[in-house]
């Protein structure tokens, strides 16, 4: 999400002449633990959000469909200048407060640097918003499908031309990460994750591939069934409603 990939253009594309993979000893010596460096989950209000994004502004939507998107997201900065996302769900996406309050207050307990950790949420009325930490350099699917690396910057791929395919490396860094993600969560029981898509794999500012939070969101009315977003919905959930390990983390990339 939002600009400035750099540092994640270095990461995918500087690389050998001869394509083969360079030394990866900061992928192995990196620190496998939780992080701890980040504030604890809480709760925001409404107007806390509405000044940390200039009241919702259009400027600050960062949702790949800007603002036809049935959630929007929205990046801001909060008093302490920490950048944070913010994701406003529509009116109608999350009726019972309470489930909603707990699942966020679940995900929110979850702190890993493979992750767009959830930070905070706001319950008040309507609204239905999550807080999580911004990731500066765009989603997996920008990187994939809608940009190119010309002299050292990106640019829209229809302006300049074809495409440079993202390099083996980085596809495998991002295996590596996801997996990694997805074995944490496992391990602190959320092992659903749900619309598992290039979408939902966001950079930060070193270039480095992390799985948004916002996929750990179980909107659940039995606890057996599950909101989805149909464009990634497995052909044996439509039929049955039910999902499964392997049609919730079945990643479209």
């Amino acid at each position: 999400m939002g600009c400035g990939c750099s540092n994640l253009s270095a990461c995918c594309w500087s690389l050998d002449q001869n394509g083969s993979i360079p030394e990866a000893d900061n992928v192995e010596n990196e620190d496998k633990g939780e992080v701890d460096d980040l504030p604890a989950f809480r709760e925001y209000s409404i107007e806390i959000l509405q000044m940390a994004t200039s009241g919702f502004a259009m400027e600050n939507i960062v949702s790949e469909h800007g603002e036809k998107a049935p959630n929007v997201v929205y990046k801001g900065k909060l008093e302490n200048q920490r950048r944070i996302a913010v994701k406003r769900f529509n009116r109608s996406a999350w009726p019972d407060a309470r489930q909603f309050l707990e699942e966020a207050k679940a995900v929110g307990r979850l702190r890993n640097h493979r992750l767009a950790n959830l930070l905070g949420c706001c319950c008040e009325g309507d609204e239905r918003l999550l807080v999580a930490e911004f990731m500066p350099s765009e989603t997996l699917a920008k990187h994939l499908f809608h940009c190119m690396y010309i002299l050292g910057s990106l640019a829209s791929a229809s302006a300049l031309g074809e495409a440079q395919p993202m390099k083996w490396v980085m596809r495998l860094r991002v295996a590596l990460h996801l997996a990694e993600a997805l074995e944490y969560c496992t391990s602190k029981g959320r092992a659903l994750y749900h619309d598992l898509n290039a979408y939902r794999i966001v950079f930060d500012d070193e270039g480095n591939p992390r799985l948004s939070c916002f996929g750990l969101m179980k909107n659940s009315r039995d606890g057996k069934s599950y909101s989805t977003n149909l464009a990634f919905t497995p052909p044996e959930y439509l039929r049955t409603g039910r999902c499964s390990y392997t049609n919730c983390c079945s990643p479209n990339i």
